[in-house]
């Protein structure tokens, strides 16, 4: 069952519910893993060669802080050697929308800066 959200009426009720978002995904990469998992779940190494730039510390810690978060789960596999996979949660699957949203945006930011004549 869906739940029913209420539209924010007061601008700094905005700026606030803004700043926890920001805060809970700040950094460069949190959003990209969180887009990366939201298609399947995925394996560290699966992670690291996806989201490209990022070094493996920053995303054993980003990976922490999201599982902290309740956004991600994190599966110890029983294989040798172990494997760890990482999967959405239900509640990290509502940011889908979001990173659907800021892609969009993304390429039609790159389309216009691109053909710009100087």
């Amino acid at each position: 069952m869906e739940r029913k959200v209420e539209p924010i009426k007061e601008c700094g009720q905005t700026i606030m519910a803004i700043h926890d978002v920001m805060d809970l995904l700040n950094g460069k990469w949190k959003v990209s893993i969180i887009a990366c998992l939201c298609f399947e779940k995925m394996r560290y190494s699966d992670l690291l060669r996806e989201v490209r730039g990022i070094s493996g510390k920053m995303l054993a810690r980003d990976l922490k802080e999201l599982e902290m978060n309740q956004l991600i789960t994190r599966t110890v596999l029983n294989t040798q050697p172990v494997t760890v996979e990482y999967e959405i949660t239900e509640y990290g699957s509502t940011l889908k929308n979001l990173t659907n949203t800021i892609a969009e945006w993304g390429l039609t930011h790159r389309k216009r800066i691109t053909n710009r004549t100087v």
